[in-house]
């Protein structure tokens, strides 16, 4: 007798997390510096309102409608239509008009018609578990871009780790994870995270991260074309050029420019 054999696809952390966690994602402690995050984009705009912004994982949409109110022309993308949806309610209520599409960062194709494209709070990109997956993001960046636009995200510092007892690092986590697994080889945090969603329901998250070296980013982003690129340290609600990077910042700011 033959059978069929079905292969069942786990569904990846971040697909599940953000399907349940819209309303308790606008609680974190990390979405509270937006205005001066904004304040900061626009500095590198020039303050040019005819400017046409890609925010890439836009999730709540609070990059994105900030920079409506402003003035700006902005789409913003995301996988979860769950956080879109919210986003959607979020401009309504700011009565600002945004470009909100479900797309996945790994397959969206723009070509030439942003000035800008931001992932801000790992938007996407240095979530994917494989490099390539978070290489392909860059590309559809970059190829989003006109000539002269700007690139600017945010990922996780690999010269963190470093800063720290790899014992401590490993058995701790970063931000009150169990960590069951940091590879050194590969920089990559594969961790269990548990977390009570907007649902109530509670879920048990096995996460994998990767923290990318200044280094890194140079080359992945000089292949794709950027002429200028800097990389600098930043927090949340704090970012500018003058920052150095140092091996304590758990997060790093790239600028560039195609």
């Amino acid at each position: 007798m033959q059978h069929n054999t079905f292969t069942i696809m786990e569904k990846k952390w971040y697909v599940e997390l953000f399907e349940n966690y819209a309303n308790k994602y606008e609680q974190e402690c990390f979405t509270k510096g937006t205005v001066t995050e904004v304040d900061f984009l626009e500095q590198e705009l020039a303050f040019d309102k005819s400017k046409r912004i890609l925010d890439i994982g836009c999730g709540t949409g609070r990059h994105s409608i900030e920079l409506a109110k402003r003035g700006y022309t902005v789409r913003g993308i995301d996988l979860s239509e769950q956080m879109l949806s919210k986003a959607r309610e979020n401009a309504k209520v700011a009565k600002v008009n945004v470009d909100f599409r479900q797309a996945d960062a790994r397959t969206f194709s723009f070509p030439g018609e942003f000035d800008l494209a931001i992932m801000l709070c790992e938007g996407g990109f240095s979530l994917m578990e494989t490099d390539m997956m978070n290489f392909q993001i860059l590309k559809n960046a970059a190829e989003a871009l006109k000539p002269g636009g700007k690139l600017i995200f945010t990922c996780l510092n690999a010269l963190f780790p470093l800063n720290h007892s790899i014992g401590d690092f490993v058995s701790e986590g970063t931000t009150g994870l169990q960590v069951s697994n940091f590879n050194l080889q590969q920089f990559r945090d594969h961790s269990t995270y548990t977390i009570t969603g907007d649902d109530g329901r509670e879920m048990v998250l096995k996460c994998n991260e990767r923290y990318y070296a200044p280094s890194e980013l140079n080359f992945m982003l000089e292949l794709l074309g950027f002429k200028q690129i800097l990389i600098t340290s930043c927090e949340t609600g704090i970012m500018n050029r003058k920052r150095e990077l140092k091996t304590s910042d758990y997060e790093l700011l790239t600028i560039a420019s195609i």
